[in-house]
């Protein structure tokens, strides 16, 4: 052990590790350290996210900083381990999966009192890597860090990213590329697939134990399973709605990628679409479209019903339970729609946006998908001119304009000025980055994630290009998940 707790040449991480998920039963994790790599090198840190954990931000660029974010030393108070939980996969269950290729190093309370972990992803196999080699090449790393940090400042519930890190070493995948590790927060990595893996096996004492351990965590005002079921869905429901106010497309709604916490989380084959399409799909592995954009609401309620299913085995009068919780599933949709009508209401500057201003925005969506008009910038400039631009049919457009204005709060300007980003991670751009990154150069990097962490800043003659849409050569049609 004395490797992983050396000091390096004096340089020791300060982090306040307070940690409860290593308390609980042992069957829900594996104690587990990250694997060393050879030369980690920096090429990202978050000090504002830093700060919030309460590590000192100027020990992030310290020369020995890598070796904590690659995982070759481990600071003190840690308790590093690997999850276990289960899941439904493009529909089909899979008893067993795991962190395959990440350590939670442990949790922190911040200066804001909230609780998150620090986990090390792409930092090795676990017992849970299933023959895989637990790495992670540059290309997610430098994705991940950039959509998710997009997604905080458009707004978005999200894991977050503190630092990323290259290892020095080669992964294989179709070819040999560059390893990496991206360090992430989350209010926790529990997922819907936690909750499924105790239920399946009948483990009625670690079940009890990890809902209890979440309700204390994230939802404390919960009386037991039935509320917190409730509780999980309005997050969720508004977590989607969300989603699909800024034209994200998630790519794997799988059950294990379903955060507890409400949060969004693992983003793979994820994508921002540029026309506007609601059947779209971008993930390669998402071969029949069951999580293409429009299809998310629904998938979202089939996840929630996986959920309130995993929790009937803890109440006491089970068929009570599944006409109770089948009633809350059955909610989840007139929740969604509440959420979906106050985040396009907003989009269109309709500070309280009543049942019938569905009509309206669902006309513009129809008008966008007929034209293949660029979701996030008809939103952005739809109060000037250029709006019209966006469309093929502009008689149609002037028509519903003249409707839409009757509609529009006084302070509209304002509303849709915070509800409409200028700039988001389009995948293009993103492309054009990792691209950059496997040559050694982490410029564009940089420049990009400062661009896309100011998404509703007025735009400037440097900014300007990062809210272009794509040509049809630079389009972006396949997002790949990088295992």
């Amino acid at each position: 052990m004395r490797f992983w707790r050396r000091d390096w040449h004096g340089f020791k991480m300060q982090i306040p590790f307070d940690n409860t998920y290593a308390k609980l039963p042992p069957q829900m994790f594996t104690a587990q350290l990250p694997t060393p790599v050879k030369a980690p090198q920096m090429i990202a840190t978050n000090a504002a996210l830093a700060a919030l954990l309460g590590i000192d931000p100027a020990v992030l660029s310290a020369p020995n900083a890598a070796q904590v974010f690659a995982g070759n030393h481990i600071p003190d108070g840690a308790s590093p381990l690997a999850q276990v939980y289960a899941g439904h996969q493009f529909g089909n269950w899979n008893p067993q999966l795991g962190d395959g290729r990440a350590v939670l190093l442990g949790e922190v309370v911040g200066t804001d009192g909230i609780r998150r972990d620090i986990q090390l992803k792409g930092s090795g196999p676990t017992p849970y890597s299933r023959r895989g080699d637990g790495r992670a090449w540059l290309g997610p790393v430098m994705r991940e860090y950039l959509v998710s940090e997009a997604m905080h400042a458009l707004g978005v519930p999200t894991t977050r990213a503190l630092a990323a890190v290259t290892t020095g070493e080669r992964v294989y995948r179709e070819q040999i590329l560059p390893g990496a590790v991206i360090t992430r927060v989350a209010q926790s990595h529990i997922r819907v697939g936690t909750f499924q893996y105790f239920a399946s096996r009948g483990d009625l004492a670690a079940l009890q134990a990890l809902t209890d351990h979440v309700i204390a965590r994230h939802y404390p005002t919960a009386k037991g399973p039935a509320d917190l079921l409730d509780q999980v869905i309005a997050r969720y429901a508004a977590l989607i709605a969300n989603w699909m106010g800024l034209g994200f497309i998630h790519g794997v709604m799988n059950t294990d990628n379903v955060s507890i916490a409400g949060e969004t989380i693992d983003y793979g084959p994820c994508a921002f679409m540029d026309d506007f399409h609601p059947d779209s799909v971008f993930s390669a592995i998402d071969q029949y479209g069951r999580y293409a954009y429009a299809n998310q609401p629904g998938i979202g309620a089939w996840n929630m019903a996986q959920f309130a299913t995993a929790l009937i085995p803890l109440m006491p009068d089970r068929d009570a339970a599944i006409t109770d919780f089948t009633a809350a599933v059955h909610r989840m949709p007139a929740i969604y729609e509440a959420a979906w009508l106050k985040v396009f209401g907003a989009k269109l500057g309709i500070a309280d946006p009543i049942a019938e201003d569905r009509a309206l925005i669902t006309e513009l969506l129809d008008l966008m998908a007929k034209d293949g008009a660029d979701f996030t910038n008809t939103f952005a400039n739809l109060a000037s001119p250029q709006a019209r631009d966006q469309f093929i049919n502009r008689d149609a457009f002037d028509a519903w304009a003249v409707r839409w204005q009757q509609r529009r709060s006084e302070d509209a300007a304002q509303i849709m000025a915070l509800a409409n980003p200028q700039i988001i991670p389009r995948n293009h751009l993103i492309e054009a980055v990792i691209t950059a990154g496997l040559d050694g150069n982490d410029a564009p990097f940089h420049a990009l994630l400062a661009a896309v962490t100011a998404p509703y800043a007025p735009l400037s003659e440097a900014t300007a290009p990062y809210a272009r849409a794509p040509s049809k050569s630079e389009q972006v049609t396949q997002t790949f998940c990088g295992t």
